[in-house]
């Protein structure tokens, strides 16, 4: 298998999640005590993945600090952005258009627990050959909030309805995407496309291959599936954080596990 590049995008406000953004990043939120990111990291480092880069902007000091660790040093690159770039401006501004490794794109906010080998290899060796990207699929339970898709008899996405009232379905973009050369060279010479969803995708349309993670996503941009989140079976992760680990030593007294406690009880 080729090598892989990725992209975590990591920069977003979390409006959602307010106040508990308001001092604390949402790629960082807590679940069961692990940072939504070092789910996303520890999954890449058990792939033949090449460099990882990690887009920063809101309490990027936060974020800085974090991936300052022994545990991502070495592995990860921070791209602080001063203003937000959008998905496609933060990609066209890492793609080299000389490299031709493939890029897996991922929108780190979110919850992920699957077989990334598996979605790698089905997009290695068993997409569509007319397809230059490949998006992570799941089931939601909230159709309305999510980017719900229309696929052929290929598995390749033919209509996307983003957050409609009405979605013709449940099966919803995850965020997750891997991008041949070819469509981030489009990126490339696309300067004042700014959006993968709104811009990049419908462009490729009938050109995305589909893969679906029948195990856990979840959006925990809102409070109830941030607290829903406490309650998935994560628990693999947990053996993978140092016991010595300076930032997690301060972390555990961050007041805003007990704000998730809060809402945990709320929802119960």
């Amino acid at each position: 298998m080729r090598t892989y590049n990725a992209l975590l995008l990591a920069a977003g406000f979390g409006s959602r999640l307010k106040p508990l953004t308001n001092s604390w990043p949402k790629c960082l939120m807590p679940v069961k005590g692990v940072p939504l990111l070092d789910y996303w990291l520890h999954s890449l480092y058990a792939l033949n993945i090449g460099e990882i880069i990690v887009n920063t902007h809101h309490l990027n000091e936060e974020v800085d600090g974090f991936l300052s660790r022994n545990a991502h040093r070495d592995r990860v690159r921070i791209l602080h952005e001063v203003q937000l770039l959008g998905t496609a401006g933060t990609i066209r501004r890492v793609h080299n258009i000389d490299n031709k490794d493939p890029m897996i794109v991922i929108h780190a906010d979110n919850l992920c627990i699957c077989n990334f080998q598996s979605f790698m290899q089905f997009h290695e060796y068993q997409r569509p050959l007319d397809c230059p990207m490949t998006m992570m699929t799941f089931s939601t339970p909230e159709p309305k909030s999510c980017g719900i898709i229309k696929t052929d008899n290929l598995g390749r996405v033919t209509e996307m309805y983003e957050k409609v009232s009405a979605p013709p379905g449940n099966i919803a973009n995850a965020g997750v995407y891997i991008l041949e050369p070819e469509a981030l060279d489009w990126i490339s010479k696309k300067p004042n496309t700014s959006d993968i969803t709104t811009e990049v995708i419908p462009n490729f349309m009938g050109k995305i291959a589909t893969w679906q993670n029948f195990k856990i996503h979840r959006d925990v941009g809102s409070h109830k599936q941030l607290a829903a989140a406490q309650d998935d079976e994560v628990e693999g992760i947990l053996k993978m954080i140092p016991k010595n680990d300076h930032w997690y030593s301060k972390f555990v007294y961050n007041p805003v596990h007990s704000q998730i406690a809060k809402l945990s009880e709320k929802f119960s």
